[in-house]
């Protein structure tokens, strides 16, 4: 299955939860916030909300500054 990570296309797993994607990425605990094709996914659904294919996901960390 593919999906658009942030621009690039990636291959995982069939039914790959966003969490799981994350954790395979290393990105755990890194990112502050993802969106699935333009929608919001908030953190407490990442365990549950599974990928499709071709899904674009846009991952976010804030950082701080001025």
């Amino acid at each position: 299955m593919n999906i658009i990570v942030n621009g690039e296309s990636r291959g995982f797993s069939e039914d790959i939860t966003l969490m799981k994607l994350l954790q395979e990425l290393s990105l755990e605990g890194k990112v502050m916030a993802a969106a699935v094709n333009m929608n919001i996914v908030k953190q407490d659904e990442w365990d549950l909300y599974i990928m499709q294919d071709l899904d674009k996901l846009e991952l976010l960390d804030f950082v701080g500054g001025g």
